[in-house]
């Protein structure tokens, strides 16, 4: 994980949030325009296979391997890696109906049935983190499992199997039930197939895996894709235009500079293009450049609420914070709903450090933090806000909640303690103070006794 103080330097575009420990260990990339497509592009899947677009949470996680899982209730997690290996929406969108099978089939509830019949067999067989590999983490996750009997081994993988064979069914359902083709979820075992042969690891034995050959897969799912509806169905452009500028931001974002001008030469006049070089030429410590790519887009779309986030960020993060405030007060007027563009706002004015700043500023991070409270960086903009108040229990209770999501149970335990002694009792914010206190303490003594 990054230290925390350097993630103010990327919140704006693509943040590194640690999210909370229960959920992953892995470095979770926050960019509220890709966020929002994850949104759009599964929401009628997810309604199709009867569950809340607003419990599904689609992760993405800085990981340059190509994988997806499910953990932690309806949590997806997608690689960037993934992400950039597609070559359109639609193979993300097949991607993601898959996970939803794994969460609609209540696989990372019924992963103990699997461990549990091969537990009565070879308690040995299932050492470690093995819940990864029956939720799509893939074959390395197989190291997890220690070396047990040849019978809990093939039991335990018959039952993964059998869970990822229902996920490529039930996601072909929910994919036709939502009009999406299901062209790009072949492609993308395609792509995985092409993959096993090129690096020599493709097994010929399906009953030695966690999940069954790509060939099998994709043979039993164009039985189902070529009867469907919307087999023939073309993406939506509007959809496609905003995965490629997504794929060009995280490239830019994960790539060196110089292999992002590569990929992006200056002749590539696509937006996807400019987001990409913007970034590069950032890191590359060359703003007027980064503006310079961002403006040419602005020019076509004056209004687009992520182009100026990213034009703010630029200007922010070089020392322009009078420039940056008002390009991001603009872009919080045309996205007023997305709670990581009020942070960065927010971020910027208390920049300033003026009182009329912290003033505008606290309302807007409060916003954020009521649409996402998984954000550390808002909770910690809006204790300096506390501190700046003088409200020290509140300045604590935010601190609280911070070192809660970064999963340090001793800073969380004792700035809730502090808030716990000049909150009003019974009050909301010392009945929250109370929680955190002791989901810390519980974890602080697990840790212990471990």
């Amino acid at each position: 994980m990054r230290p925390f103080d350097r993630l103010a330097a990327t919140l704006g575009l693509l943040a590194l949030l640690v999210i909370p420990a229960r959920a992953s260990a892995q470095s979770v990339l926050r960019d509220a325009e890709t966020e929002n497509l994850f949104r759009d592009i599964s929401r009628e899947m997810i309604v199709s296979a009867g569950l809340d677009p607003r419990s599904v949470q689609i992760i993405l996680i800085g990981d340059p391997s190509i994988n997806a899982f499910v953990t932690g209730g309806q949590n997806i997690f997608i690689h960037s890696g993934l992400l950039i290996a597609a070559d359109n929406v639609n193979e993300v969108q097949g991607v993601i109906a898959h996970e939803i099978g794994h969460i609609a089939g209540g696989h990372n509830v019924r992963f103990g049935e699997g461990a549990g019949a091969a537990t009565g067999i070879s308690l040995l067989s299932l050492v470690g983190a093995a819940a990864a590999v029956a939720l799509g983490a893939g074959e390395a996750g197989m190291a997890l499992l220690g070396l047990g009997t040849a019978a809990a081994q093939n039991k335990f993988l018959s039952f993964t199997r059998d869970q990822e064979s229902r996920a490529d069914q039930a996601g072909a359902k929910y994919l036709g039930a939502a009009g999406v083709s299901g062209k790009g979820s072949i492609a993308f075992f395609q792509k995985l197939l092409g993959q096993e042969f090129r690096l020599a690891i493709r097994q010929t034995n399906e009953y030695a895996r966690t999940h069954p050959l790509s060939g099998t897969r994709i043979s039993n799912l164009e039985d189902v894709y070529f009867k469907d509806p919307a087999w023939n169905k073309p993406s939506d452009p509007a959809l496609q235009a905003r995965f490629l500028r997504v794929r060009g931001k995280l490239i830019g974002f994960v790539d060196s500079p110089a292999q992002v001008m590569i990929r992006f030469p200056v002749s590539d006049g696509s937006d996807a293009a400019h987001v990409a070089r913007a970034y590069a030429w950032h890191r590359s410590a060359y703003p007027d450049r980064a503006t310079a790519e961002t403006d040419t887009l602005l020019r076509k779309l004056p209004r687009d609420p992520y182009v100026l986030e990213l034009k703010g960020q630029i200007l922010l993060e070089s020392g322009r914070v009078d420039a940056a405030v008002p390009v991001l007060r603009d872009a919080v007027k045309y996205a007023p709903g997305e709670p990581l563009i009020q942070t960065l706002l927010g971020h910027a004015l208390i920049s300033g450090e003026t009182t009329a700043d912290y003033a505008e500023a606290e309302p807007l991070l409060k916003k954020a933090i009521a649409r996402d409270r998984e954000n550390p960086f808002a909770w910690y903009q809006l204790g300096v806000i506390y501190n700046h108040k003088g409200d020290t229990s509140r300045a604590a209770l935010a601190a609280a909640e911070r070192y809660s999501l970064e999963g340090n149970a001793k800073g969380a335990a004792a700035n809730a303690i502090i808030a716990l002694a000049g909150l009003p009792r019974g009050t909301p914010d010392w009945l929250r103070a109370d929680d955190i206190a002791l989901a810390a303490k519980d974890e602080l003594g697990n840790k212990k006794r471990r």
